[in-house]
């Protein structure tokens, strides 16, 4: 295992300079001003931003013990590929949360772009306090373990909580404290109403997308636990991962049909980490018998999560692929009889 020395202060510092410093280049430089963000461009970014993170993860070899190196590196793959899964299914309801408050195109990557931000400090810091409470009491890896069984359960029968912005507590509080404006000002998060301030609709946008990524954390957080315990690899993979959400959504957001599989393929990746949390030992290990106890390999779960999510996306390509083959039904001639 990755010993913690082996990762020092300046390893974080540096991987959080970085990061910074690319979203300062992409809002500064690339998005400047509001536009359309094509699908070539989103392909290219997509490709660029899981580039950088393979190599990340190559990367992180030579900071382990020679005799472990390969391990971190296949524990950074498994927890990044979960991670980026999970963010696929958050696009589905980014794209849902978009349609419902008709936000022109040319403003979603400015709410992406600051959604994405707010999301890398909230992860920050739930990741910080799961690290904390799981050196403390390692019992609660069992807890959740039992949660991700029975949230990939929920999700596999289609039992999930609706996106519904009208019930959401962040924007009923938004527009109990502050007044809001009936349209969108430009890309402008704060306008004036009367010369007073104002929220905009957009900045509606952001709270929905910040609170629904929150719920989201909850899920996929645990699911990088399940996977490893080294707090650097569960940080770095769950940002990489959401870094490249953004590209991500411009990207699928015209191919949805493609993945309708997804959903049930993320429920069994859940399901198949929540029964791995369950039987692997935690603590003492006479704490429970010996026969219950199973630890699997990371290399086996990147492989299992690998192909549950090949299979997924791999049957709904196909299910489209026949769905748009097949021929759709002619109507019937009218009569054209004449009358008697």
């Amino acid at each position: 295992m990755l010993a913690q020395a082996d990762i020092s202060p300046i390893h974080w510092v540096a991987f959080v300079t970085a990061v910074l410093f690319f979203l300062a280049l992409d809002l500064g430089v690339f998005h400047r001003q509001a536009r359309v963000v094509r699908f070539k461009e989103a392909l290219g970014w997509t490709c660029l931003w899981v580039t950088l993170a393979l190599g990340f993860g190559l990367g992180l070899a030579p900071l382990a013990v020679p005799h472990w190196a390969r391990r971190e590196t296949v524990e950074f793959l498994a927890g990044y590929l979960t991670e980026l899964s999970l963010s696929m299914d958050n696009v589905f309801v980014i794209a849902l949360i978009f349609a419902y408050f008709g936000v022109p195109l040319q403003y979603q990557h400015r709410v992406l772009f600051w959604g994405i931000l707010g999301a890398l400090i909230m992860r920050g810091v739930m990741i910080g306090l799961g690290v904390a409470l799981i050196a403390e009491f390692q019992w609660i890896l069992y807890l959740l373990g039992a949660f991700l069984v029975v949230t990939g359960v929920r999700m596999s029968f289609g039992i999930e909580e609706e996106v519904d912005p009208e019930a959401n507590l962040a924007i009923r509080l938004a527009r109990k404290f502050f007044p809001v404006t009936t349209s969108f000002d430009g890309q402008k998060f704060v306008s004036r109403i009367e010369g007073r301030p104002a929220l905009t609709p957009l900045t509606l946008v952001l709270l929905m997308v910040e609170t629904t990524d929150l719920i989201f954390a909850v899920d996929s957080i645990p699911a990088v636990f399940g996977i490893t315990r080294n707090p650097f690899i569960v940080f770095s993979s769950n940002v990489l991962a959401i870094l490249g959400l953004r590209s991500m959504y411009f990207a699928l957001a015209g191919a949805l049909q493609y993945f309708r599989y997804l959903k049930l393929g993320l429920a069994v990746v859940l399901v198949f980490i929540g029964i791995k949390m369950l039987l692997e030992p935690h603590g003492e290990r006479h704490a429970r018998p010996l026969w219950f106890q199973v630890d699997i390999p990371t290399t086996v779960s990147l492989a299992v999560v690998a192909g549950i999510l090949a299979v997924a996306v791999g049957a709904s390509v196909v299910a489209a692929w026949r769905e748009r083959r097949r021929p759709k039904p002619s109507s019937p001639p009218t009569s054209s009889a004449p009358d008697h």
